[in-house]
């Protein structure tokens, strides 16, 4: 994705996008019944009452204001509601829920609407004929707010609750997990560890935050223009400071083309869903952390989770083509290890006095290493061992101890046709 498609499709999610073009299309949809209103015979004019409609937009426009107040009010009090019992991280994606854009666009809309009929009924505007197009038009937009508001009740009962928010950010994750697994350094040539050579040029960033999106067609065409390499040395999700380098070039590079370099690169306050999955991992540890609180004291949720990470891990891994898009871009690959690190140690540390937990937590990584073996089986008994080291020093039942003990002694290397159940 480009930087323009990244911006717009940011740009979209927005709570005020949809707003926006609902009540500009209500205003716009009001302001044509005048243009058409020479279409209409006189005799059908006729039908209409001559206060029906002032009566019925009168209504919308009351009833309207009031029922987004109060669908705001909810909202509003999902949104606490999930940052304190889930996590705040989460918020963000109940803020870019489409059935909750699209009832207050709604609802914004046609107060709007009703509005700008209203304004334009007493000053002549529609006359008789107008009227007729304006009747007819309302009725469509009652329709429409019946069936908004019968989808809104319905999505109520799962709005910010515990589940419905952890499936959220599991599918938010499934996409930038599927695009690591599919290939780990993003379409560019790997780069193996090679040192820094004392020629080479550091871009370095003009602020600071997180590396929410990186442009790689725009840098992998300023290299082909160049004929040069680029050496990547933050992946999204990284957090960035004016002395840590974006990239190192092998050419020295103008003002001008340290600016295009620049532009490639998205720093923000916050991290992003889109191309970092670690950040979407750690979003369901933090929940899973959370519910084992002695103040929440969950730990089905924590289970759910763990349940979630062996689903993630465990997509169809699509084949990669032969070619490198970015052939002159050089990245370290993702490691593993940091993947389970950022899901599997947090839950292991605030589950530790709880051999529920653990028990789960070894039957998914055993999963794990028979799924793939040579992509997690390392890192899955690594976890496996820590995770019996931090049961066996809080634990005082040596009954749950032993059982811990023998799902661990289960973890033999794995062969690559072998499966295990949950």
């Amino acid at each position: 994705m480009s930087k323009t498609q990244w911006v717009l499709s940011q740009l979209t999610r927005q709570l005020w996008f949809r707003s926006t073009l609902f009540a500009v299309l209500a205003v716009l949809t009001a302001l044509v019944a005048i243009g058409i209103k020479s279409f209409i015979p006189e005799p059908v004019s006729g039908i209409i009452g001559t206060d029906a409609v002032d009566k019925i937009l009168g209504i919308l426009a009351s009833s309207m204001l009031a029922v987004t107040t109060f669908s705001l009010n909810i909202m509003v009090s999902a949104y606490n509601t999930a940052s304190s019992s889930v996590t705040p991280r989460a918020t963000r994606l109940l803020l870019e829920d489409r059935t909750t854009q699209n009832v207050l666009a709604t609802f914004i809309g046609s107060f709007l609407y009703s509005l700008v009929g209203i304004v334009a009924l007493g000053m002549g505007a529609y006359g008789t004929q107008g009227r007729v197009v304006l009747f007819f038009v309302t009725l469509m937009v009652i329709v429409m707010i019946v069936i908004t508001l019968l989808r809104w009740i319905q999505h109520l009962a799962q709005f910010g609750r515990m589940a419905e928010t952890s499936q959220r950010v599991e599918d938010a994750t499934v996409a930038a997990l599927a695009a690591w697994i599919r290939d780990p350094c993003m379409g560019c040539s790997p780069w193996h560890g090679e040192d820094v050579r004392s020629t080479d040029i550091p871009l370095y960033p003009d602020c600071v935050g997180y590396l929410q999106h990186v442009d790689l067609q725009q840098l992998s065409d300023f290299a082909e223009k160049h004929s040069t390499w680029l050496y990547l040395n933050a992946q999204p999700g990284a957090f960035v400071h004016l002395t840590s380098p974006l990239l190192w070039s092998r050419q020295a590079l103008s003002p001008e083309q340290s600016g295009e370099l620049r532009k490639a690169f998205t720093v923000g306050e916050l991290r992003s869903f889109d191309q970092d999955p670690r950040f979407g991992l750690s979003v369901l540890s933090e929940i899973a952390s959370r519910a084992l609180s002695p103040a929440v004291n969950d730990p089905g949720t924590a289970i759910d989770i763990i349940g979630r990470a062996v689903r993630l891990f465990s997509q169809p891994e699509e084949a990669k083509g032969a070619d490198t898009p970015h052939f002159r871009l050089f990245l370290r690959q993702a490691d593993v290890s940091d993947l389970f690190d950022d899901i599997f140690t947090p839950i292991a540390r605030d589950g530790a006095a709880l051999v529920e937990v653990h028990i789960r937590l070894q039957k998914a990584l055993m999963a794990l290493a028979n799924v793939r073996p040579e992509r997690y089986g390392t890192e899955a008994r690594r976890h496996s061992r820590q995770a019996l080291e931090r049961a066996n020093q809080v634990l005082t039942y040596s009954g749950d101890k032993q059982i811990l003990e023998s799902l661990a002694s289960e973890f033999a290397e794995p062969s690559p046709g072998s499966s295990t159940s949950g």
